[in-house]
């Protein structure tokens, strides 16, 4: 398997500052995003809590974790991010493609936008 690299950007919900910008490791294995804790605090992103994280090795850790507009492929959303080591690789998680209809093709390794994001309703009696 090869990784699979986007260019997204990162900045604090009101967009009062520049964004930070960077090319980010795709991981479905991981549920958010995370991003070096000194540039997400450039951008004005502020931790908001702190939880537990398992690392790929089975280590487990605490990091700060923030809310932050992240833009990808002419797509936008609003995701929980955690405040990695500073000069860590960026990492976008898998509940932000799927929250703007992306995901990765398993063959190709790239990402291919769905053509609808999935609705699931119940129209009960009337």
């Amino acid at each position: 398997m090869g990784y699979t690299h986007v260019t997204a950007s990162v900045s604090n919900l009101q967009k009062s500052q520049p964004p930070y910008t960077a090319s980010f490791l795709v991981d479905t294995g991981e549920i958010v995003c995370l991003a070096p804790g000194d540039e997400l605090r450039k951008v004005g992103i502020e931790p908001e809590g702190r939880e537990a994280y398992e690392l790929a090795n089975g280590t487990p850790v605490e990091y700060d974790f923030g809310f932050a507009r992240v833009s990808f492929m002419g797509s936008e959303t609003v995701s929980k991010n955690i405040f990695g080591p500073n000069g860590v690789e960026p990492l976008l998680g898998v509940t932000v493609l799927e929250s703007v209809g992306i995901g990765v093709d398993p063959v190709t390794q790239t990402l291919k936008r769905y053509a609808a994001l999935p609705l699931k309703m119940v129209i009960r009696g009337t």
